[in-house]
Formats: structure tokens, sequence, C-alpha cells
């Protein structure tokens, strides 16, 4: 059997496939709402669970999301998409999404297509659709229905699904022991006292232990590394992302730092991260909207990552932003300005060894996800078109990892 390839509203047609929007709301509050924010790369953010009756949430259907789903953002940023998990969270579609439903016995797995909507020949199709009006990017329920697609036999379908999807699941077990990781030691740091209110004698001003944006000279390479703003994460502290610039203005970091967005609504959302992927002594560049944080000499670098993450820290940060509506920042003098339990030293010691130890795994563990999902790109639109059996893909893996 060869591949073919069809419209997507020839499978709708032929009721193979289903496809459609989310509403305005859900009927029922409880009922969380899946929005384009919430699809993140190949996975959902999270939501919370529904407490709603299964017999309430018949009444949603098909606008509550199935096991399997591909979901597709379709408005605004356009493109980024997620299959719903088998023990996935029960939730309703906003507008801004399209949901796919291969049924069971039809021509289609659910894996396949979510890897499609990654393929070249999904985005080609899509990127002279989506811009065809002078608002922000959409893709109409209509423009999805008119995208052609090539389904070979279900047996390559499985191969390259299982295939690709394996070295996703890889990056995904990387990331839960990253998590785990960041965990124990948030509570390692909780444990000493640094998330305290301060209590009198032995209350000393946060800037004996972390230093708030050092000094540096200008980066001696001709176009040094440079984080933006979008690179920053919001519940880790791996940056996964950087680029190469000519140096302009800028905060100026290395490795051992910790970079904290300044600015709403960044910093209320969470943007910090740890620098540790450049060579030693190197100076790169971020944000005007970064403040650096560096821990003192004796003070475990990574500690300054914690105090960042720090719900009453971030608070006091949070408090001290000014400006307009919108615009608000916190300056660097007013972050700094806010006081501590004095540490014990043999606890410092002992977060510093634990931490530097965690750090270096999940240094490892992000090097390796990155190699993956490099090597998943290029494997993908190779295996998607029919250029690249799968066996033989199996085999570039196995060599390769």
């Amino acid at each position: 059997m060869t591949a073919r390839t069809v419209k997507l509203s020839s499978l709708v047609s032929e009721g193979l496939l289903e496809i459609g929007a989310g509403r305005p709301r859900s009927v029922d509050p409880e009922l969380p709402i899946l929005r384009v924010a919430d699809v993140l790369d190949g996975r959902i953010g999270p939501l919370k669970q529904s407490s709603l009756p299964e017999t309430r949430q018949q009444e949603m259907k098909p606008k509550v999301s199935h096991p399997g789903d591909i979901v597709l953002t379709t408005k605004g940023t356009v493109g980024r998409v997620a299959m719903i998990p088998a023990q996935g969270p029960r939730f309703a579609y906003s507008p801004q999404l399209c949901y796919f439903r291969p049924t069971i016995d039809g021509p289609l797995r659910s894996r396949y297509l979510y890897y499609w909507f990654k393929s070249s020949e999904f985005w080609d199709q899509a990127r002279a659709l989506k811009s065809q009006t002078d608002m922000a990017d959409f893709l109409s329920l209509s423009d999805i229905y008119s995208l052609s697609i090539r389904i070979p036999p279900l047996g390559q379908q499985v191969g390259v699904g299982g295939l690709l999807g394996a070295l996703d699941d890889k990056i995904a077990i990387n990331e839960r022991i990253a998590s785990l990781y960041e965990e124990l030691l948030r509570c390692k740091f909780v444990e000493l006292g640094l998330a305290d209110e301060p209590d009198g004698d032995l209350a000393v001003p946060v800037a004996d232990l972390v230093t708030f944006n050092p000094k540096h000279d200008r980066p001696s390479a001709d176009e040094p590394i440079y984080v933006d703003m979008a690179a920053l994460p919001t519940a880790t502290s791996s940056i996964l992302d950087w680029t190469r610039r000519v140096p302009k203005s800028g905060s100026r970091f290395m490795n051992g730092d910790t970079l904290m967005a300044r600015i709403t609504p960044c910093l209320e959302n969470g943007k910090t991260g740890y620098v540790d992927f450049m060579d030693e002594g190197e100076v790169g560049l971020g944000s005007t909207e970064f403040i650096v944080l560096r821990s003192r000499p004796g003070i475990p670098p990574e500690l300054s990552y914690y105090l960042a993450r720090d719900g009453r820290f971030r608070e006091h940060v949070i408090r001290n932003m000014v400006g307009s509506s919108g615009r608000q920042r916190v300056n660097a003098a007013d972050a700094s300005n806010y006081f501590v339990n004095r540490p014990n030293v043999d606890a410092i010691a002992a977060f510093g060894a634990e931490a530097s130890a965690a750090f270096a795994h999940m240094k490892s563990l992000t090097s390796e996800s990155r190699n993956l999902a490099s090597l998943r790109d290029v494997l993908l639109p190779q295996l998607l078109s029919g250029r690249l059996r799968v066996r033989d893909a199996e085999k570039i893996v196995e060599d390769m990892t």
C-alpha cells in the first residue's frame, strides 16, 4: 500500500476525522478552558482538573478534550501544537484553538498527525494562509479544511510516531528529573531559613549574600552570547535558547549568575534563569529588563537562583515596581533592599555541595535533550516525506544516542 495525499475536508466528509474550534466560554465555570498560552511545545500546561459530573461534561461534547486529541493554536501565535495524553485533564477548548480527532479505526493516527503539524508540509501551506488578513495571524476553519496531508500506510505512521515519540519521551523524562532536582533544592533552600521573615538579631541585608547587577567589562567577543526575555523560563532554571550579536547596551553576566525579569508582566510570570552554558570567564549580554544576581564569595552560586524564585522575595520585588500601568518595573537598588535571616555557615556549605552536583547533572540532561531535539528535527521532515525509512532512522538514532 502506498501513501496518498488528501485534503482534511475529505477525511471529515468521510467521517474519518473530526475537526472543530472551541467556544467562547464553558457552560460551567468549574470546567477549565484551554487557551493559546496553555499550549506549550508539545504539551499542555498545568490546568485545574474539572470536578464536573460526567453527565455535565457530556453537554459540552465535542468541545471537551478527549485523549489523543491534537490541539493547534490558530490565532495570534499560530502553529503551536500538542497531543492530549491518555490521562490528560478534561477541559473545554477556547475559540483560538482547533482540535483534531481521528477515528480509532480510520487511516490516520493521532501521533503521526501531531508530527505532521510540525513538518514543512503543514507549514508551507499554513504560511500562505495565516497572513491573509491585516489583523493578527489567523487560520480559519475553512483554511484548515483546505490543507492537504500525505497519509502513509498505518504501519509507517506507527513507526514514525513511535521513533520520534521515543525521542520526545526521553526529553520529557529529562525535564521531569530536572524538575524534581529543582523542587528538592527549593526545600533545602527553605530549610536554610532564607525564605522566613527575618528574626531580630538574625536579620542581615540580602546584599551581604548576593550582588545585584555586578559590574563587568565589555564582552571581548565580537559577537557575544545574547539572551532575550523570551528565552527566560518561567518555572525552571535552564536557559535553552540564546543567540550571538554585536554588543550593544544591556545587562552583562557570566556563568553562575541568575537573570530575573524586572518588568511587568514578565516578573509576575516568573521569568528567571540560571546561566551555566558559557565558557569560563566569558561575558554575555542580555535584555536591559533583566536584573542580574550573583552570589558573593563563599555563597553557593545556585543560592541566588533560589532567592530569585522565593515567593517572599518576589512579593517584595513586585511591591517595589513603579511606572505607568502595563510598563511597571523595579530597579536593582529597590530589589536589593531586603532582609533575610543570617544562614548557618555549615548549612550553606551543605546546600552548596548538593546544589552543585544537582545543577551539573541538570546541565548534562539539558545538553542531552538539546541534542535529542536537534536529531528529532532533522529526522522529522525526512520521515514524513518518505525519503527516509523508519528502519534506517532507527539505525541513525541507535548510532547517535
